[in-house]
């Protein structure tokens, strides 16, 4: 009870140091360090995927509550299939499993779900799961969660390609045409404001083949928390370091940057 409170002052604390018009709108996530979490307790890695589903409904609580109004979560890459085959196979259950426990919560939180990569190889049960999930949420406009399944940033990109280039050869546009708009307009993100920041747990530093088009000019924070140790506090902290950030998009710094004296973040 008393960690509890001494958890919500702290949190508190940090919430009042957050300008609420300069939240950012889209937040994407790099939830990595699952397996390294429960290896460092002696557990099975399956107990770190575990633990980091809890962790992902609390940031979601902790975005809707700071007016965010898109998070973009890492889940399940194209790379993690040379991972072992018991744990891809735990994976794919637990993505099942969190759905049908929790699918009918998130729609009651007026929270619309979409699951972006190629669904194909996965099981039938899954995909059915999934469908029926985005199909109850579709009308929910008060927060979208992208959930990145079998995803890959430059399979995105040739994806992309090739219906271009297919479009083209059908006289439906002509090669002139291609543009950022329409090359947008052909990504699985359509119609989606790019995350204005990106999180990474863990302390690697690398974005991981994760929305290499739509991070183009995201501010990136890292952090050395382990996902299934982040949690609100962690997250506010990423969100006062974003503000304290110029972000010039390739323009000169701005004569008027806001004093930073308060970005300085808690240990």
């Amino acid at each position: 009870m008393i960690i509890g409170k001494i958890i919500d002052k702290e949190n508190n604390d940090l919430s009042k140091r957050i300008d609420k018009q300069k939240v950012p709108e889209h937040i994407a996530i790099i939830m990595d360090g699952n397996g390294r979490w429960a290896t460092k307790k002696g557990l099975p890695r399956s107990y770190g995927h575990k633990r980091g589903v809890s962790v992902l409904k609390e940031i979601l609580k902790a975005s809707k509550k700071l007016g965010c109004k898109v998070l973009t979560v890492y889940a399940f890459s194209t790379e993690n299939w040379t991972r072992p085959t018991k744990e891809v196979d735990f994976l794919i259950n637990l993505f099942s499993e969190v759905l049908r426990n929790e699918i009918e919560e998130i729609n009651e939180e007026s929270t619309k779900i979409k699951f972006i990569g190629d669904l194909t190889p996965f099981p039938e049960t899954l995909k059915k799961i999934i469908s029926s999930s985005e199909s109850l949420t579709k009308n929910n406009n008060k927060f979208l969660l992208n959930v990145c399944v079998n995803y890959g940033g430059r399979q995105e990109i040739v994806k992309v390609a090739k219906e271009l280039v297919l479009k083209c050869c059908t006289g439906e546009i002509k090669p002139s045409e291609v543009n950022e708009e329409l090359f947008n307009s052909e990504l699985l993100t359509r119609g989606i404001k790019d995350p204005e920041l990106l999180i990474r747990t863990s302390g690697e530093k690398r974005i991981s083949n994760f929305l290499l088009w739509q991070l183009a000019y995201s501010e990136i924070y890292i952090s050395d928390v382990l996902w299934p140790d982040f949690n609100e506090f962690e997250f506010l902290k990423a969100i006062i370091d974003y503000q304290s950030r110029n972000r010039r998009f390739g323009g000169i710094e701005s004569l008027s940057n806001e004093s930073n004296q308060d970005s300085q973040l808690p240990s």
